[in-house]
């Protein structure tokens, strides 16, 4: 179990993070969510003892950081932490070694992850000469290459395709399914949607809401409208009733007024989009996010700022 309690940390005049506690679990997918600037690599910083904080305490299973904690974790930071003239397999080999593994062990681990990631041709590249998608591949199976029992993810999907998202959704289900503790940070909601067990949403530096995904979805309601449909759906936000529109190309999530009347906002729509589904739903983590940063601030975030 990692343990984050009260952690605070100053540059200067700006406190960059104020206050932040969380828990996450063996076995589970804890995700720490917040707007770009929120606090979220400061914190991880902290966690991994990179940044001495100013106050609050980091405890892993109740002890506090140490040579034998450095060696249980597997991290992956935000920016790019390859050397770019090396090989790829060595530089898996490398990164092994330094958590303890033998070259030939570490050589056997790194082509099984390689295989699995279709980068068994590309063993004796440069890591320069990689794709951005293919170098963070890379970069993640240098981080739990030594099979670490708390993996902690700055960004994890940073210029992954469709496909390598889901490859990476799939490893995360095995971790959890073999009792690792997985954090990520990310701003992508809805990644965090689909992973996280729990999450931790900061802005500013500051916890603005925490708690498992299912409560927290549970604590805004059921008084969202999903609607999918063909046409221009731009007016959608100025229907009576609509508190706020978020529209993903042909689909748009409605967050409505009390009272409102289904049947009533469906009539309206008719005749200027052709409705092909709607239901009401559990609002989505990027619904809650934008209403909750929106409110912190004191006004609405647009969806752009979210992504």
């Amino acid at each position: 179990m990692l343990s984050v309690t009260g952690l605070r940390k100053e540059f200067a005049s700006v406190v960059a993070v104020d206050g932040v506690s969380f828990e996450a679990g063996n076995g589970e997918v804890f995700g720490l969510l917040g707007p770009n600037g929120a606090g979220k690599t400061t914190t991880i910083r902290m966690i991994l003892n990179i940044l001495v904080p100013d106050g609050g305490t980091v405890t892993y299973d109740g002890k506090g950081f140490s040579e034998d904690v450095r060696d249980r974790i597997g991290y992956l930071p935000e920016e790019r932490g390859l050397y770019r003239k090396s090989r790829l397999l060595d530089t898996i080999i490398y990164f092994a070694g330094l958590r303890g593994m033998k070259r030939a062990a570490a050589k056997a681990e790194a082509m099984r992850w390689l295989t699995r990631f279709s980068l068994e041709g590309y063993r004796d590249r440069k890591v320069e000469e990689l794709s951005k998608g293919n170098q963070q591949k890379v970069q993640f199976l240098c981080a739990i290459i030594h099979d670490p029992s708390i993996v902690i993810l700055d960004e994890p999907f940073s210029g992954l395709d469709p496909v390598n998202q889901i490859v990476f959704k799939d490893i995360f289900q095995e971790m959890r399914a073999g009792g690792k503790t997985v954090v990520f940070s990310t701003h992508q909601m809805d990644q965090a949607e689909r992973l996280s067990d729990a999450i931790c949403l900061i802005d500013r530096g500051r916890v603005v809401l925490r708690g498992t995904v299912r409560d927290i979805k549970k604590g805004y309601g059921t008084n969202s409208l999903h609607v999918e449909f063909a046409g221009d759906g731009a007016f959608m936000s100025g229907l009576p009733g609509v508190r706020r529109a978020l529209l993903y190309g042909n689909a748009a999530e409605l967050e409505l007024d009390p009272g409102a009347k289904i049947q009533a906002l469906i009539g309206a729509m008719n005749g200027r989009v052709d409705i092909s589904k709607f239901e009401l739903v559990e609002p989505s983590l990027q619904s809650i996010f934008i209403q909750t940063v929106g409110d912190a601030r004191g006004a609405s975030v647009p969806p752009a700022e979210a992504s």
